[in-house]
């Protein structure tokens, strides 16, 4: 046995910077989060526009400064404390190896592991640092996380193992060679631990909005510096006044705040949940997949097992009682699995026999075996894989596998387990019944899952009539099918497995290949497991979720880990992801419907300026200044973007989110923006108005910008809630408080005392809402969409 290290030889490696202590995750700094909140390219827009206003002394005006604020500290308080619940949850989900010193063994954090630590390896561990072999008992790593090779991969005394690869079968212990920044676990767990809001259909969606945005932007905002200050021949004060109105409103300032918070709230809430998400995109990425490959052990059962019952079957071969073979083979085995634990439960007292060869469990080969030179060579494992299947024991193990329990068949084997041909000839002995407890909330999120059109698919290892007992007692309803008949053509294996629900006898090659057919045949995918046989099929799909009971490689390649280990808590994931993705669609949809209307206006005042000397009339002033467009947004934007934001929200997610987002928004800015400048131009009086005329004007056309808007804000709201009509209900009443209220007209600078210009710009407000409600009926049939006014229950 390879001693480990002492603790002087230990503390020496930790001063000489020789230990793995690196940055256990990459999240930003509280000092990078923020900067990277409060120096934007949004800020900084409105921070120049802010710093105009204010030269002119019109303070009200620069209410829109407010926005600087919101969009620095509530992105800074909602990523804080993001990244605070990702930190602290890391800490409960990482692995931990097996470090050997002379002090003792124990688990210690990968950061504490310093160069030439001897580290003990068993199935299911993760090699954390890279390192030498220098004890082994049929070792086998799977390096497929390096190399894409699935095949394991056999190491003797000497050999490398590198860090982000894991033991499959076998056990043993190796020396740290490399460790820190130089061991390749440290790029792993930077990369998959990072707090990220990119790649996503969503994010990249939004981005590509924001680079129409910027085209739109660049000849609206020169067209409107240009005329509004050297055409209008205003005052320098209310030119520049008029021209920030213009500008504000352009700039789409709340659509990249409101996705981070409703990403952010969603890894909190999910955090609140135990529930670890190590990619972000992995919220969204869950809520559009339409299949859920789930592990039936771990996942729809308790991990925990006990034996129910043993039955001696045919004559013995060797005179050893079936409890003292038992006995035995628990404690020889170093690294038991569930059914091995629940043996040594059962019958605690092994007999003291020596071990000559030990033949670990392998999910490929489906048992496992111990050689006791005088006593036998004793084998444990599937029934249906040692067995003649005709044979009288292969009948009474179908039999009770039937009722959902599972069942190993002890048989005693003539070769020893480690020879090339074993297990050879086995004579049955006894079969050992094994009882899983079925979750008691399995069945209601299989329910879930069917109610939302995701279908679920039970794979597993265990015997295939087995696995379909256990689904048919979830209410999970389909065909069951040995996974050894499977066709090896990916066609044919896609259409079983499209057509089956239930498999048995899955092997870990097959499970990743379950997951390529289902794409193939245009499927998103989730892969549920917590078992090293889960972790190819976890790694190739598109979400991959593992259980924080499982083993450390299967948490370490999937995007999301249950840390309680409740398969009930995904419907909540898909539901934050639905939330994100719905909401974000209709808080789009509103702050692109404001930026559409702001540059037509621009455009629309700009070319009249423009050809004002040539038709001999007055050039326009921009109707608005900025105050106006402030409150503009406070109701029907700001306030109800961020309720919607956030509410619950459980419609599917489709592909398409940017040509749903521009074929609603376009149509709904061009009308009222349309409506806005012809209510302006009713109202208008020339530039040598009175400063009444021009307020009650700018008064009138904000009226029918927020009549109009407020229909957007209707529409967008749909399907209808009691609480989506009162926030748009509530919305209208603030405008009608402020329009109505002595001290908000006089400090908002608004006259709608004229009452037949006030009358009119209603009139032409009301003409844009009707224009607004008929588009949405005309978008929603050339779109193939079913219209729906209100929720269905």
């Amino acid at each position: 046995m390879t001693h480990g290290l002492t603790d002087a030889e230990v503390a020496q490696r930790v001063a000489d910077g020789r230990s793995n202590a690196i940055r256990e995750r990459a999240t930003r700094s509280i000092a990078q989060i923020v900067r990277a909140n409060v120096f934007t390219r949004i800020n900084a827009i409105l921070g120049v526009l802010l710093l105009i206003v204010l030269a002119t002394g019109s303070l009200i005006n620069g209410m829109f400064g407010l926005l600087i604020v919101a969009n620095s500290v509530i992105g800074m308080v909602q990523e804080i404390r993001a990244k605070q619940t990702l930190d602290r949850l890391a800490i409960v989900g990482q692995a931990k190896p097996l470090v050997r010193r002379e002090s003792g063994t124990r688990s210690l954090p990968p950061g504490e592991v310093v160069l030439d630590d001897i580290i003990e390896l068993g199935p299911g561990d993760q090699v954390v640092v890279d390192g030498q072999v220098v004890e082994e008992s049929v070792l086998e790593i799977d390096e497929s996380l390096l190399t894409g090779e699935a095949d394991p991969i056999t190491k003797g005394i000497g050999d490398a193992v590198m860090s982000g690869s894991f033991v499959v079968a076998g056990t043993g212990a190796y020396r740290a060679t490399k460790v820190g920044p130089d061991a390749y676990a440290a790029k792993l767990a930077e990369e998959a631990s990072r707090f990220t809001l990119v790649k996503s259909e969503l994010r990249n969606g939004i981005n590509r909005i924001l680079q129409f945005i910027t085209y739109l932007l660049v000849p609206a905002g020169l067209l409107t510096i240009y005329t509004q200050l050297f055409t209008t021949h205003a005052g320098w004060r209310q030119s520049v006044l008029r021209m920030v109105g213009a500008l504000v409103p352009m700039v789409p300032e709340g659509l990249v705040l409101m996705t981070s918070i409703a990403f952010a709230v969603g890894v909190i809430r999910l955090g609140q949940r135990r529930c670890l998400v190590q990619e972000l995109p992995a919220i969204e990425g869950l809520a559009r997949v339409d299949v859920v490959c789930a592990d039936k052990t771990g996942t729809l059962t308790e991990s925990g097992m006990r034996v129910s019952g043993v039955s001696e079957i045919g004559r013995p071969a060797q005179p050893q009682s079936v409890a003292d073979v038992l006995a035995a083979l628990a404690a020889a085995d170093p690294r038991p699995n569930a059914s091995m634990r629940a043996i040594a439960e059962a019958f605690p007292e092994p007999p003291g026999w020596i071990a000559t060869a030990i033949a670990p469990f392998k999910s490929a080969t489906k048992w496992s075996g111990v050689s006791y030179g005088g006593q036998g060579n004793w084998v444990i494992g599937a029934p249906d894989v040692l067995l003649d299947p005709g044979s009288a024991a292969a009948a009474e193990a179908e039999r009770i596998g039937a009722r959902g329990l599972r069942v190993l068949l002890l048989g005693a084997g003539d070769v020893p387990v480690d020879d090339p041909d074993a297990p050879g000839t086995v004579t049955p002995a006894a079969l050992v019944v094994l009882e899983q407890k079925v979750r008691p909330d399995a069945a209601e999120t299989l329910e879930y899952f069917a109610e939302q059109g995701v279908s679920v698919k039970v794979i597993s290892g265990d015997n295939a009539v087995s696995v379909g007992a256990v689904a048919a007692e979830l209410g999970l309803r389909g065909e069951t099918m040995d996974a050894r008949r499977l066709p090896a053509d990916p066609a044919s294996l896609a259409d079983a497995v499209e057509t089956h629900t239930t498999f048995g006898r899955v092997r870990p090659d097959q499970k990743r290949a379950f997951v390529h057919a289902l794409q193939s045949r245009g499927h998103n995918v989730a892969m549920t497991g917590d078992g090293v046989n889960d972790v190819l099929a976890l790694k190739d799909a598109d979400i991959g979720v593992a259980m924080g009971a499982g083993s450390p490689a299967s948490r370490a390649v999937a995007q999301i880990v249950l840390l309680d280990n409740r398969f009930a808590t995904l419907p909540y994931v898909v539901g934050e992801g639905r939330r994100v993705i719905g909401n974000i669609e209709r808080v789009a949809n509103l702050f692109l419907t404001k930026t559409v209307y702001s540059v037509l206006l621009a455009l629309f005042v700009g070319i009249e300026c423009l050809l004002a000397r040539p038709l001999k009339v007055d050039p326009l002033l921009y109707p608005f200044q900025p105050i106006h467009v402030t409150i503009a947004a406070w109701f029907t934007i700001g306030i109800p973007s961020f309720i919607l934001s956030l509410a619950p929200n459980n419609e599917r997610a489709y592909p398409g989110f940017v040509r749903r987002v521009l074929t609603s928004a376009l149509p709904s800015g061009l009308v009222v923006g349309l409506a806005t400048f012809a209510s302006y131009l009713v109202a208008y009086h020339g530039r040598h108005a009175s400063f009444q005329q021009q307020e009650q004007a700018s008064t009138a056309a904000l009226i029918t910008l927020l009549t109009a808007a407020l229909w957007v804000l209707a529409v967008v709201a749909r399907p209808y809630q009691w609480w989506r009509v009162a926030l748009v209900i509530a919305s209208g009443l603030a405008y009608v408080a402020i329009f109505s209220t002595p001290l908000t007209r006089r400090e908002f600078l608004l006259d709608p005392s004229n009452l037949a210009v006030t009358s009119a710009a209603l009139g032409i407000g009301a003409l844009g809402a009707a224009a607004i409600e008929s588009l949405w009926w005309i978008r929603a049939a050339l779109m193939g969409v079913r219209p729906r006014l209100w929720r269905e229950r």
